[in-house]
């Protein structure tokens, strides 16, 4: 008898083992802090500037970011400029986080977004620069960053409109590893649920890092999509700004004037696996 209980508690500790493993730590006593639900009236808090306006003919402040209402809610789109007008090269809105996230610190970014539709050129995430320095510095702003495109690359390469991450050595496709294949491109007028879990612990400590779980389009339920995502620049700061940046491209090779629909932007400290 004493073999066989042993026996079973040696199963039931492998188990428990194995489970712990391969479950995320989720920290569900930090509650979420709204960044925006886009359910107010006017666009409060955020700063729109468009700070390479090449637009033919010149047109001022030419983005598309507003307020747009479908059943029973509200949501934010963002569009380099309206459909036919080309040449505002970086379109850029921002906002401050409703608390910073200090050097040392793990917080969860959720966020959804809707692809309105392609060609577009879109990427968002977060920033330890101040406003002025968002608008002198544009991509190189952000640390964390998703992106969202299926334009050509200067090396010939064609993006698919999967989701991206920041990675040392440019972008990449965010990944199906049960498939062990790319993930597919998003469907246009989708809304997908993104977890950004961002490490801004410093580099020697393992940190200046991110890792992206999502739930929509082949992803029915919560899904890892990529472990270790760079930031961008690495600085080592605290993070203090939502961003946003899309572009039309240039006149001789446009990229298209697609919009990204945000919703729901929410942040937690800790890793934070549950929905806001």
């Amino acid at each position: 008898m004493l073999g066989k209980s042993c026996t079973l508690l040696s199963t039931s500790i492998i188990a428990l083992l194995l489970t712990s493993c391969s479950t995320p730590k989720v920290n569900k006593s930090n509650s979420w802090i709204a960044i925006d639900t886009f359910e107010q009236t006017s666009l409060h808090g955020w700063t729109k500037a468009d700070t390479a306006n090449n637009t033919i003919p010149y047109t001022e402040n030419p983005q598309v970011t507003e307020l747009k209402a479908e059943t029973n809610n509200q949501y934010m789109i963002k569009k380099p400029a309206k459909d036919g007008l080309v040449g505002n090269r970086k379109a850029l809105t921002y906002k401050a986080l409703p608390t910073s996230v200090n050097v040392g610190e793990t917080y969860t970014f959720f966020s959804r977004i809707n692809v309105e539709y392609f060609p577009n050129n879109h990427a968002f995430g977060i920033s330890n620069q101040s406003p002025q320095d968002i608008e002198t510095l544009g991509y190189d702003a952000f640390e964390p960053t998703l992106r969202v495109t299926d334009k050509a690359e200067s090396s010939g390469l064609k993006n698919d409109g999967a989701l991206m991450v920041k990675t040392d050595n440019g972008y990449s496709n965010v990944q199906n590893f049960a498939e062990k294949r790319s993930a597919k491109p998003l469907v246009e007028g989708q809304w997908y649920d993104i977890w950004t879990v961002v490490n801004n612990d410093t580099v020697a400590n393992g940190g200046q890092s991110y890792d992206v779980y999502v739930k929509g389009g082949e992803f029915s339920e919560q899904t890892l999509v990529y472990e270790g995502a760079q930031f961008r620049k690495k600085r080592e700061l605290p993070l203090i700004y939502f961003l946003m940046n899309c572009n039309t491209g240039p006149h001789k090779k446009p990229y298209g004037n697609g919009g990204l629909q945000y919703d729901d932007l929410y942040m937690a400290k800790g890793i934070n696996l549950t929905l806001p």
